[in-house]
């Protein structure tokens, strides 16, 4: 069993934000393997809009076979649409949201866009640096804290409001992981998401607990892992 990693929005280099716990998996034997999302500029050539980044995590599934397929925030919305039966033994949502088929990110959570986003005329958004540490990166370290500044992209505003067209979590065992400290995503609305999960996991942290909890999400990922259909 392989793990594939999809990370979530306006950040770029996924190998970067899922490698503490990919190195945690590795120590047990397990590999891993990060998408890259071509709506956050990490795919030269190809479309850069919500249908890409499906196509991009699909191609990675059928190279690689049976998965656990991990999503963080916006990256559970890209693999909610992306995991097939066969391809996927098991879905994990880190943080993150359960769309219903017809449903967009943009219709899972508050009206009104949320204060630590920029949007641009041009159609693209991103963080707002100035509140990163606060809302993103509260409880992780200096180093993690560098290294996330340094990879925040802007990303095509477009997957806000794209409906998924297949809605995996409702054919496959999945797992919902709940931060319960997380000051981006409220908990309650995590909560409320999970609730549509197989399976529900709360951990004490923030909305990055591949850095700042590596081995509590190692963990919450490796039990899926070894056994894909129960926790």
């Amino acid at each position: 069993m392989i793990v594939v990693f999809v990370h979530g929005a306006c950040v770029r280099d996924g190998e970067w934000w899922w490698s503490r716990v990919a190195d945690a998996l590795r120590a047990d034997g397990l590999a891993s393997v990060a998408v890259r999302l071509p709506s956050c500029g990490e795919v030269t050539g190809a479309a850069s809009d919500f249908a890409a980044d499906v196509a991009e995590t699909r191609r990675v599934l059928r190279e690689v076979g049976p998965a656990v397929l991990v999503g963080h925030s916006y990256g559970g919305v890209v693999v909610t649409e992306a995991a097939n039966a066969g391809e996927v033994a098991h879905l994990v949502y880190v943080s993150s949201f359960l769309p219903e088929v017809g449903q967009a990110l943009a219709h899972l959570g508050p009206a009104e866009p949320a204060p630590y986003l920029d949007f641009s005329p041009e159609g693209t958004f991103g963080v707002r640096r100035e509140m990163l540490r606060e809302r993103f990166l509260q409880d992780c370290d200096e180093q993690a804290v560098k290294g996330a500044v340094a990879r925040l992209t802007r990303q095509e505003a477009s997957v806000l409001t794209a409906p998924v067209r297949h809605a995996a979590w409702r054919h496959l065992p999945s797992t919902a992981i709940v931060c319960a400290e997380d000051r981006a995503t409220p908990p309650a609305l995590q909560r409320s998401q999970a609730a549509r999960a197989t399976w529900t996991v709360e951990l004490p942290t923030g909305h990055h607990p591949m850095l700042s909890h590596p081995h509590l999400l190692a963990d919450a990922v490796r039990t899926v892992a070894v056994r894909p259909g129960r926790v």
